[in-house]
Formats: structure tokens, C-alpha cells, sequence
């Protein structure tokens, strides 16, 4: 029988040549309330797998009590200074005082007030409301805010601050300090997601491996994750997957607060933005791929898959596990016993390690990649005088395998 082409080989995971997307073989959990299928369609355009887990709703305030007394409070008392923190809340805040019928009585009182915008989203809204902004921070951070407002000075002054999900007792407390009035307006609120169960998921998949990055935008986001991990006695695991093999994707410092005060790094663009978070990540995924000389063929593992001479071939759970504790020492000889304590879940015997060599074999579509060394094991088939780039490093050789190099 004459020898597949490449092209037969693999239909369905391209052909040699072809340009692989730039996230193929990575799977990324998306932990955002809003503006998730945006978030999604990007990262699936670039080729990555994608896991929702909303950590938290948004849950609109438009008909509480205490927002329709703290607006009628302002359109009676118009505030010398007021803070825009979110474009979603300050157009919230904007409906529902239309609501109310208390829409142009609210612009106006905005109006003869100096407007400040944290970042360029709360601007836009109010620009978009007829207003003006008057300042604006470089770093779209309440901390800056803060900072100007105490620079130039708040003794005296009555200052509404429109709150984005949560309180801001620093805040407050450092403005009324310095001698502010200040007038909290709670447009909406953050709470824990209806449906509970895709969190729980996507906990579950970040701690047996099957998550290779988190993406957050926003902090009540991370802190959710990590509350969450708490209430399933599963926090300081995940922190340390945090830590070690999960990548923390962030839009910002301030989403990434929460997960930096546990000393997790993270990976945030120089604009916090959706399409910088995304590029940002493009351009960190080689760094989170092992590449590896082996049997006259370039392997790069990925997260659910590998590259097989530029080929991105899927590879299952459990021989992707196998895969990896072999890469770790590759070209020398890992023990039956070893294999099948990675097994996620566990298995019963060494048969089992047997047939997920076999998937592995199969799914790499190259047999001779992994060879099977007689009585003790089976091991990646390193190029002679060779060594691993990417996560890993040099290592040496091993050679006795049976005359077929597989089992």
C-alpha cells in the first residue's frame, strides 16, 4: 500500500504548509457577565477552544428605591464635581432617570458640574448623553482619580461618584477626609450568577488541566472565580494553578488587583482593552508551547493538541497527560507505573496506559514518535544530540525500544 500523503492523513486538522491559527490547540476560559460572545468570537477566530463560567451578573438598579432618592437628591442639589467610573453604568443611570422622568432635570444638573471620566468608555458615554467631560486619567484607574481630585483640591465641594459594581470605601473615605461632600450612586450591582453550575465547570476543567488560560475583565469577575473556589474548598488549588500552569489574562491592572494581591502574575495589555487583551495574548502563546525534535518530525505541544511538522493534530485528555509527563523527559525511558498515576481520574491497571499510548499514537498519526521501551516503559524518540525549546529544556537519550519502535 502506498504511503498516505499528509493531506489524506489529516483532512480535518489542516496540511503541512498551512498557516495554524495563532490560539489553535489552546482552550481559554472566559469569565466575564458581559460582552462574552465579543470576547468569544475573537478568541475563535484565532483558533482557540473556548469555556464560559460567567462568575458573576450584572443585576440593573434602575427600579431601587434608593437610586431614584439619590438622583432627585442631585437634580435638587447639583454637585460641583461629578465621576463617571463605567460607560455601562452612567448609560444605565441615564435610562433610568428617563424612567423616572427625571431625564433632563439629571443633565442638567451634570451639566453645571464639573464631569470627570475614568477611561475613555465612561467619556464616551458622556458625550453621548450631550455633556463634556473635563478630565479624563491616562491609566482609566479610580486610583487616579483619586489622586487628581486630592491634588487639586475637594475641601468644601459636594462630589457624586457613580459607582461600577461595587462600593468604593477608600475612596470615599480618603475625598470626605479632604473635606468633600460625597454622593454615591449605585447604578448597578455585581451578584453571583444565576446558573452557578458553568462556574463550577470551568473551576473544575482549570484544576485537572483542561483550561490553559483564564481571561478576566474585570476585578468583581476575579474576586467572583476566587469566592467561588472558596466556597468549594478548592481556593488555594486554584491559586496555584494561578501560579504555575493556567495563564491569568487581564484587560487591565485594576481587573487584575484581586488575583495580584495573591501574588498570581498576569498577562495584561498596555490598553485595557478587548482587541489588546487579544493581542496580547496572541503574542504570549508561543511562550506557552514545547517544541520538541523528535524521530525526523517537529513537535509543538499545545494545550489540547500538537503540531506535527506544522499539522495541528488533537489530542484526548488522558493521552495529552501521558504526552506531557513524556515531554518532560524526553528521550529517556518513563516508567508504566509513572504513566498511569497521570491519568486523570485515575486508572486501574497498566493495560490502560497501554491503550492510551495507543490513542496517543494515533491521534499524533506518526506511531514511531513515542516507541515502546521492552519491560520498562515507553519514551518520546528525541533526536540524537538534541534538546527541547519552549517550556522545558535539554535532555538526553535513551535507545532500547522493540525493532517497530512502538508496541
Amino acid at each position: 500500500m502506498a504511503a498516505q500523503s499528509d493531506e489524506e492523513r489529516s483532512p480535518a486538522t489542516g496540511v503541512r504548509g498551512e498557516p495554524v491559527p495563532s490560539l489553535a490547540g489552546f482552550t481559554v476560559g472566559i469569565t466575564a457577565a458581559r460582552r462574552t460572545e465579543e470576547l468569544a468570537t475573537m478568541l475563535e477566530r484565532r483558533g482557540a477552544v473556548i469555556q464560559q463560567g460567567a462568575a458573576l451578573r450584572i443585576v440593573a438598579l434602575a427600579d431601587d428605591a434608593d437610586l431614584e432618592t439619590t438622583t432627585r437628591a442631585l437634580i435638587a442639589e447639583p454637585p460641583d464635581i461629578a465621576v463617571a467610573t463605567t460607560g455601562i453604568g452612567y448609560r444605565g443611570w441615564m435610562e433610568a432617570a428617563d424612567g423616572w422622568g427625571l431625564g433632563e432635570a439629571l443633565l442638567t444638573a451634570l451639566g453645571s458640574c464639573e464631569m470627570l471620566a475614568r477611561g475613555p468608555k465612561a467619556r464616551g458615554a458622556i458625550r453621548a448623553s450631550g455633556l463634556v467631560d473635563a478630565w479624563s486619567p491616562e491609566s482609566e484607574s479610580t486610583a487616579e482619580v483619586l489622586e487628581h481630585l486630592l491634588e487639586r483640591g475637594v475641601e468644601g465641594c459636594r462630589i457624586a461618584v457613580q459607582l461600577h459594581g461595587e462600593p468604593l470605601p477608600d475612596v470615599v473615605e480618603a475625598l470626605e477626609m479632604a473635606g468633600a461632600q460625597v454622593v454615591t450612586v449605585p447604578v448597578y450591582r455585581w451578584a453571583p450568577p444565576l446558573d452557578i453550575a458553568p462556574l463550577d465547570r470551568l473551576i473544575a476543567s482549570t484544576l485537572s488541566g483542561g483550561i490553559d488560560m483564564l481571561a478576566f475583565t474585570s476585578a468583581p469577575a476575579a474576586a467572583g472565580l476566587l469566592a467561588r473556589a472558596g466556597e468549594l474548598g478548592v481556593h488555594d488549588d486554584l491559586v496555584a494553578a494561578l501560579r504555575g500552569p493556567v495563564l491569568a489574562l487581564c484587560v487591565g491592572p485594576v481587573t487584575a488587583a484581586p488575583l495580584e494581591a495573591l501574588d498570581v502574575p498576569t498577562l495584561q495589555p498596555q490598553r485595557s482593552r478587548l482587541g489588546a487583551m487579544v493581542r496580547t495574548l496572541e503574542s504570549a502563546a508561543p511562550t506557552r508551547a514545547r517544541r520538541l525534535p523528535v524521530a525526523s518530525h517537529e513537535l509543538e505541544l499545545r494545550g489540547h493538541a500538537v503540531l506535527v511538522d506544522g499539522v495541528l493534530r488533537p489530542v484526548p485528555p488522558t493521552p495529552m497527560a501521558l504526552l506531557r509527563v513524556l515531554a518532560k523527559r524526553p528521550g529517556r525511558v518513563v516508567p508504566r507505573s509513572e504513566l498511569l498515576a497521570a491519568q486523570p481520574g485515575g486508572a486501574a491497571d497498566e493495560h490502560a496506559v497501554e491503550n492510551a499510548i495507543a490513542r496517543l499514537r494515533a491521534a499524533l498519526g506518526e506511531p514511531g514518535l513515542v516507541q515502546t521501551v521492552v519491560r520498562r516503559g515507553y519514551r518520546l524518540a528525541l533526536e540524537p544530540g538534541t534538546g527541547a525549546t519552549g517550556l522545558g529544556g535539554h535532555c538526553t537519550t535513551e535507545n532500547r525500544t522493540d525493532e517497530g519502535g512502538r508496541r
